[in-house]
């Protein structure tokens, strides 16, 4: 990931004009290199980027707010890695899983699948529980919900005693069943929180009261092993923004209150990647376009997704080898940034990532210490990020150090710096494209008829490579591309989602859905501070009876949606089965309130001349380009490349063959010539 918008009032700053929002907001942003902050007021926009704290984000995140917002005025809303780098790093809490007699090794065992196929020595399933940490209750839920063995109090006792013996910090509980029955699982609940040293509880009826018991276990033991982590980061975090509100965004695109992510941390694993898609959707649709690709290249990976007119969402997501069966933006993540660093591995061969040099010690052009050779290096040994140009901060890049980093990488390859940082681009381009290529061809979405927005500190500088390869249509670039998760921050809506899986014939006696869904709107409404709300959304899990998986369709006020599904089948298999039994499975609610604040206008404009460098094309030739101010670019304008387009934030390679045409929000529309 390169740098975001700064420069103004302070170091750091920019201004831009804006529709005046119904109160101050701010967006702040945690990735692995840069914490980017953004302030949208009746004065319109201003972008803060100051360097990650890895050690403990919430100083970066409590020092951009202070700078932005002296005054304590504003509401602040948060996208966080706490949850995802707790799993992904096995740091979060000694916890302990319950199960129902005789299925204690359920998450050990879990689908039984062998995801190696061919590997003839592959490795274990990730667990996060171990064996000795895994306990069961006496007690018995059938299928359809019947009793078939009370829970005993007496298997509960002994619950509570080795728990309290083991010392976990947190406890999973999943029962059979129990999204049908939930009784057992409060009573073990309630006798668990009852405890002296109270671990965290998580129960599955509160998680993820759904169908499949290991996806339900999985999430369930996920929420209990992050969530003493997230409290104590958000506890923490509240209390140095205070008085400030405080929101953390959801992967489901949708901030929560810090309670809420507290009790649900699970709810926050693809925080950002969540909020960069919402806002790339949000400001190309403004822009004309709506079927996009979006492509998040930051300083430590690479996200992209599909938006074929809407923000796509997944059913199951894997962090760390986990399932995750919360509702989550449907991203693909490699480990592939700017600051993604180049080697020669023992063959010979180079490769690039997923290892990063993140924010500390940073790349060797960054002048902080860094040594070895990252994707950032390379574009500057290229010419593509001019060395000369301030950035956020005032830092500014040393070619030199760039150079003799890949010195090192070419010397073991037998390469020059400049055949090393071609290699570098072309293999983490490659790494991209193969990402690219998993959201769109592999699901039957042809690329060259979606328009590739890119953003993100780096996803500017590789864009016009990438579209060459996939054959889109055009690209945009937003005005503040590295800055863009933040805006996707500060403009989504308090969002909750709830769920309950009934699992019905839908040509059978129908129950009363309305009063499930009754239920569960009273529990997001609940979620939502009890407060009104302004949009509320019905959907329902349906599938041919005998399939494995299914179909979220819309809700119909008249009944079940058989039309939608039969139509959602054959958009997504291409066939349906008329005359087929249906089943209703899951019922969910998704319930929110509007209060984000508009999205941000134009930028002003300065005076600021070109200057000339040279770069150096993928075919290794030297050609000169055009180096401009993105500032200095009225709308309307139109450039040819080869030119590079500096900002503080971001910095676009406009490559041979391809043009830009600035819009009337100052995003860069960037089409094929001729």
């Amino acid at each position: 990931m390169q740098h975001r918008p700064g420069r103004a009032i302070e170091p750091g700053l920019r201004r831009s004009s804006v529709r005046p929002p119904r109160e101050t907001v701010l967006g702040v942003d945690v990735g692995g290199t840069f914490t980017d902050c953004v302030r949208l007021d009746d004065s319109g926009m201003t972008v803060h980027k100051r360097p990650s704290t890895p050690a403990d984000p919430s100083l970066a995140v409590v020092a951009g707010v202070d700078v932005l917002d002296g005054s304590a005025e504003a509401s602040v809303a948060h996208g966080t890695t706490v949850a995802t780098n707790a799993l992904l790093e096995r740091r979060g809490a000694r916890t302990a899983f319950v199960a129902t007699a005789g299925f204690a090794d359920l998450l050990a065992l879990g689908r039984g699948e062998r995801s190696q196929l061919y590997e003839l020595s592959p490795l274990e399933r990730p667990v996060l529980v171990p064996r000795e940490m895994c306990f069961e209750v006496d007690e018995r839920v059938a299928a359809d919900g019947v009793v078939v063995r009370a829970l005993s109090a007496t298997s509960v006792d002994r619950l509570r005693e080795a728990i309290a013996e083991r010392g976990a910090e947190a406890v999973a509980v999943c029962l059979l069943f129990s999204y049908l029955y939930p009784e057992h699982e409060r009573a073990v609940g309630e006798a668990l929180v009852a405890l002296p040293e109270a671990p965290h509880v998580s129960l599955s009826i509160d998680v993820l009261p759904e169908v499949r018991e290991y996806e339900r276990a999985s999430t369930t033991a996920v929420n209990a092993y992050v969530a003493p982590v997230v409290s104590r980061y958000l506890r923490r975090l509240e209390r140095a923004v205070a008085p400030r509100p405080l929101t953390v965004m959801a992967s489901h695109a949708g901030t929560l209150s810090p309670g809420e992510a507290a009790r649900l941390p699970v709810a926050t694993v693809l925080s950002g990647p969540a909020a960069g898609v919402s806002g790339a959707l949000a400001l190309a649709s403004r822009a004309g376009r709506d079927h996009l690709v979006t492509f998040d290249m930051g300083g430590t990976s690479t996200d992209v997704a599909l938006c074929d007119g809407a923000v796509p969402y997944a059913a199951t997501v894997r962090i760390g080898g986990l399932p995750i069966n919360r509702e989550a933006v449907d991203v693909h993540t490699v480990g592939a940034g700017g600051g993604s660093i180049a080697r020669a591995d023992e063959g010979g061969a180079l490769r690039v990532g997923p290892e990063s040099a993140g924010a500390v010690p940073g790349p060797a052009s960054y002048g902080l210490g860094g040594r070895r050779a990252t994707v950032t290096d390379a574009n500057v040994v290229l010419g593509r990020l001019p060395a000369g140009v301030p950035l956020a901060g005032g830092l500014r890049l040393d070619r030199r150090a760039a150079a003799d980093a890949l010195a090192e990488v070419g010397s073991a390859l037998g390469l020059s710096p400049v055949e090393a940082a071609l290699g570098t681009i072309a293999v983490v381009n490659a790494t991209m494209e193969r990402a690219l290529r998993t959201v769109s061809v592999e699901r039957g979405f042809p690329p060259e008829e979606f328009t590739l927005v890119a953003f993100g500190g780096a996803g500017p500088l590789h864009v016009c490579e990438l579209a060459d390869a996939l054959g889109a249509r055009d690209a945009l670039v937003p005005a503040v591309p590295g800055a863009l998760s933040a805006i996707g921050l500060a403009t989504s809506p308090s969002v909750t989602t709830t769920s309950r899986s009934v699992v019905r014939a839908a040509d059978a006696p129908a129950p009363d859905y309305g009063q499930v869904y009754r239920a569960l709107e009273d529990e997001a409404r609940e979620a939502l501070g009890g407060a009104d709300v302004d949009f509320v959304e019905r959907t329902a899990d349906l599938r041919y009876r005998g399939q494995s998986w299914e179909l979220t369709v819309p809700w119909a006020d008249r009944g079940v949606p058989l039309d939608a599904f039969a139509a959602a089948h054959r958009r997504r298999y291409g066939y349906d089965r008329p005359g087929e039994a249906v089943e209703v499975v899951t019922l969910r609610i998704r319930c929110g309130r509007d209060t984000a604040a508009p999205l941000p206008g134009p930028p002003p404009l300065r005076t600021s001349p070109a200057t000339r460098a040279q770069v150096v094309l993928a075919d290794g030739s030297m050609v000169p380009a055009r180096v401009l101010d993105r500032w200095s670019l009225a709308p309307g304008e139109r450039l040819e490349g080869p030119a590079v387009i500096c900002q503080e934030d971001a910095t676009t390679f406009v490559a041979p063959r391809w043009s830009a045409t600035v819009g009337a929000y100052g995003d860069l529309l960037l089409s094929r010539v001729g």
